[in-house]
């Protein structure tokens, strides 16, 4: 199964209208975003757990990141609420489970061979900066050999200049409406820009957004 595997072309999902498929997990649920294969390979999702449901245990091979959206995702190394940030490399092992529920946002089988770090961040808690323009503020999250991970909060009504994506940019959008001259992004939406596109983003009402650049070929 491919969905939105051409990385040359710009992508953009609306999550909110789509509809929970199944999982190979009774009690675990997904919206695909991009995908290179059925269960295994390259893949984007968001990944609802019902209260009490568990994943088998298994290996990331090529690595795991995700963002806990609402609700509490769990394995042997803890417990990850609403906010946390994770970054588990090649070769990492674990059985996931929620016993309240939760929601998260997952990659798969994405970093580079090189990036070998885990880590973990409580966005919550953790120390923002000002961004590039008034309005704009930043939580670094992760950056390797080109590839940057953030989150950025945008005030009502803050512009940023025209720029282009050497490596591409991705999206989430987690509150709010994003805009750029293409349309606009509610909360859910998550949209992909190739290496080499142009755009001029502005929220006009304010927005929360994870934004990871640098990562798509070139």
């Amino acid at each position: 199964m491919e969905i939105n595997s051409d990385l040359s072309q710009r992508a953009v999902e609306f999550t909110a209208d789509k509809s929970w498929e199944s999982s190979p997990a009774v009690g675990v649920w997904r919206k695909k975003l991009d995908r290179i294969s059925e269960e295994s390979g390259r893949a984007s999702s968001i990944v609802k757990f019902d209260a009490d449901s568990s994943f088998a245990e298994h290996d990331h091979p090529t690595g795991e990141e995700f963002l806990v959206l609402n609700g509490t995702f769990s394995d042997h190394t803890g417990d990850y609420t609403e906010g946390f940030y994770v970054r588990n490399p090649a070769g990492y092992r674990h059985a996931p489970f929620s016993k309240p529920g939760g929601t998260i946002f997952v990659k798969l089988c994405q970093f580079d061979a090189a990036d070998t770090e885990r880590k973990v961040i409580n966005t919550k808690t953790a120390q923002w900066s000002e961004g590039l323009v008034p309005g704009l503020t930043v939580l670094p999250l992760h950056d390797f050999e080109g590839e940057h991970v953030a989150l950025v909060r945008w005030q009502p009504g803050t512009c940023f200049q025209p720029h282009q994506h050497f490596g591409g940019e991705e999206i989430l959008v987690l509150e709010g409406v994003f805009e750029d001259e293409h349309g606009r992004y509610p909360a859910g939406a998550w949209l992909r820009n190739p290496s080499g596109s142009h755009h001029q983003p502005f929220s006009t009402e304010g927005c929360l957004i994870y934004v990871k650049v640098g990562h798509l070929p070139i």
